[in-house]
């Protein structure tokens, strides 16, 4: 028995490195890779204030104005984690002729992404989300509140026209399409729709990251929920009960035909299901003293894509992902990783799995 197990630990140390230095080229050939994003544009605002007293008016905390910054959000942040991993990203969505979106426009041409499919509309608010922080000089900042303020209605039929005829074009010279939907009408099935039906999309990866309707989706190759999207998605809790969430997986491939689903889980890592192979179950990378969960979501789906689009497995992709999820979730507020950074996660700790 004692030497089955000397055998089997021989097996994985030889695996190790070859499974790295596997995950090390696909990060290396990102470069060479493009993917055209169609999706929901937010504007992060970060306003921090440091606590000076309580108000006389109401137990409430008044914060001396700090600071403020306005960061890619949402889609624009999936867009920017792309920028940041070195793959070239054709970008399409909606903005407003307003602040917050011409702060966008300057963070995507200041990291030398093409705007040539971003749309601006006067008649058209950009979402924006304001998060309040509060903090002393040398503390952390705690979020205290968020604002969130959206359009009215969604994107009209011509911005959507538009926004079809732009995704395209650049879906033809692309390897893979993102579709980052967060309901505000940039990256509806509609449009995912109206993208595929005269566009010849065969072997390009459709990698779905859907907050609230999944399920209304066709025509997708993968799809990137969390846990809780999972489970609302089928009106199921999963808990820890690991037959329960293979089931749930399976139920939500088969009816939307996927190729693989990646099931992120918090401190509890990720699991990746195909259709060819076991479930993989991933350990988290790093700590799991998070620091903001803030857009990690943005950071899975863009480094999953990218693997994919580089001929990655769907597990190798998942690993990868795992490996950026754990460094961003480290990181305050809406956030990116580089390529350095995933090449040197690699180096430092070889991919790890659960067994089941």
């Amino acid at each position: 028995m004692q030497g089955l197990e000397n055998e089997w630990l021989k097996i994985r140390m030889t695996q190790h490195p070859k499974q790295s230095e596997r995950l090390k080229k696909i990060v290396e050939s990102f470069p060479k890779v493009t993917i055209t994003v169609v999706g929901d544009l937010v504007a992060d605002e970060f306003v921090f204030g440091e606590i000076s007293r309580v108000s006389r008016e109401a137990p409430v905390l008044i914060l001396k104005h700090r600071e403020r910054s306005v960061v890619p959000g949402g889609g624009a942040n999936a867009i920017c984690n792309l920028a940041a991993l070195g793959v070239n990203v054709l970008p399409v969505g909606v903005l407003g002729d307003d602040e917050p979106g011409r702060l966008l426009l300057k963070q995507f041409r200041h990291k030398r992404i093409p705007v040539s499919g971003v749309l601006k509309d006067k008649h058209y608010a950009t979402v924006t989300k304001t998060r309040i922080l509060a903090g002393m000089t040398h503390t952390a900042r705690q979020q205290v509140v968020r604002v969130d303020r959206e359009p009215e209605s969604e994107p009209s039929p011509h911005l959507k026209r538009e926004l079809v005829l732009a995704a395209r074009e650049y879906v033809r010279a692309s390897d893979a399409l993102l579709v980052s939907d967060y309901g505000y009408g940039s990256a509806s099935p509609a449009i995912l729709n109206e993208i595929r039906g005269k566009t010849p999309v065969a072997g390009v990866p459709v990698v779905l990251d859907s907050r609230f309707r999944m399920l209304q989706f066709s025509g997708v190759t993968a799809a990137t929920p969390n846990e809780p999207e999972l489970e609302e998605a089928l009106g199921i809790r999963v808990g820890q009960d690991w037959k329960l969430l293979c089931s749930a997986a399976e139920q939500i491939m088969s009816r939307m035909k996927l190729q693989s689903l990646l099931v992120t889980r918090g401190r509890d890592g990720m699991v990746a299901f195909s259709r060819r192979h076991k479930p993989v179950d991933i350990d988290i990378f790093g700590s799991d003293q998070v620091a903001d969960v803030t857009g990690a979501g943005d950071t899975v789906i863009a480094t999953f894509t990218a693997s994919l689009a580089a001929g990655a497995s769907s597990e190798e992709a998942a690993h990868l992902a795992n490996y950026a999820g754990g460094i961003v979730v480290m990181k305050r507020g809406t956030a990116t990783v580089a390529r350095e950074e995933l090449l040197h996660a690699i180096d430092q700790a070889p991919p790890a799995t659960r067994p089941h």
